[in-house]
């Protein structure tokens, strides 16, 4: 496959996606791992087999020493762009986001990792960046938390929704998919929001918990669960922001 002549779409750290025709291109870069270009295209199949408007994958192959993965072009804007432009309806596009983000949490993958699984493990992996005593408690709550196997996504945020000229939405991006508790997803979602814009994750909150018939304090129990989750990205700008979060071990 050759892509000189390919539009770049857009670029990572660790990834270059480029555009041909009807098909999106990821090229990733050799630190990002063989294993996790498989694995991503693993879990896009997995949650593509719930019935849920997703991207199908089409191929994983290498691309001059470097693994691809190719994945069927979903035409639109992101809701992130579309919230941008039209702020006055921002209420309407945020109820549109968390029915979403609520039809999917209906949906069963069942060989997909568990969400507790993967919280705990990127918990273990921040001996450089968290001391032990607040990952005992961080391990300590997220071994209280329910078990549950709802379908996550563990990166829903506007920008991974495509939403076409017909208004049909599909949600893009299942690297980090799980099956687990859905307020541990909207806690990650929550804090995506809270890292650009205070108003519009209070905005999302309201209406997961109004929408899920959720306890607001209960989504509030993930959030230094999920804050610990997300530090591992290793972000600059957001490790003081997270940090805070973590450390709100009590929060209420």
């Amino acid at each position: 496959m050759n892509l000189k002549n390919k539009k770049v779409f857009l670029t990572r750290p660790y990834k270059v996606v480029y555009k041909d025709g009807d098909r999106i291109i990821k090229v990733f870069t050799k630190e990002h791992g063989k294993a996790n270009v498989f694995n991503e295209a693993l879990c896009q199949a997995r949650v593509e087999e719930t019935g849920l408007d997703v991207p199908v994958v089409e191929e994983v192959s290498q691309i001059d020493g470097e693994w691809a993965l190719v994945i069927k072009y979903v035409e639109g804007k992101t809701l992130e762009q579309i919230m941008e432009e039209d702020r006055e309806n921002l209420p309407k596009y945020m109820e549109q986001f968390v029915d979403l983000q609520l039809s999917m949490h209906a949906k069963r993958a069942p060989r997909l990792t568990l969400q507790k699984d993967k919280f705990a493990r990127k918990i273990a992996s921040l001996k450089d960046t968290v001391d032990a005593t607040t990952r005992y408690e961080l391990h300590t709550r997220l071994d209280s938390m329910p078990n549950h196997i709802k379908l996550c996504h563990g990166d829903f945020n506007p920008s991974n929704v495509i939403v076409r000229a017909d208004g049909t939405m599909s949600i893009v991006d299942w690297a980090h998919a799980t099956q687990g508790n859905a307020s541990g997803d909207a806690a990650i979602t929550y804090l995506e929001f809270a890292l650009k814009d205070q108003k519009m994750a209070d905005l999302y909150l309201d209406l997961f918990c109004k929408k899920s018939d959720t306890a607001k304090q209960y989504v509030q129990k993930w959030l230094p669960i999920a804050a610990a989750s997300q530090l591992t990205k290793g972000i600059e700008e957001e490790k003081e922001f997270l940090s805070r979060w973590i450390d709100v071990i009590d929060f209420q």
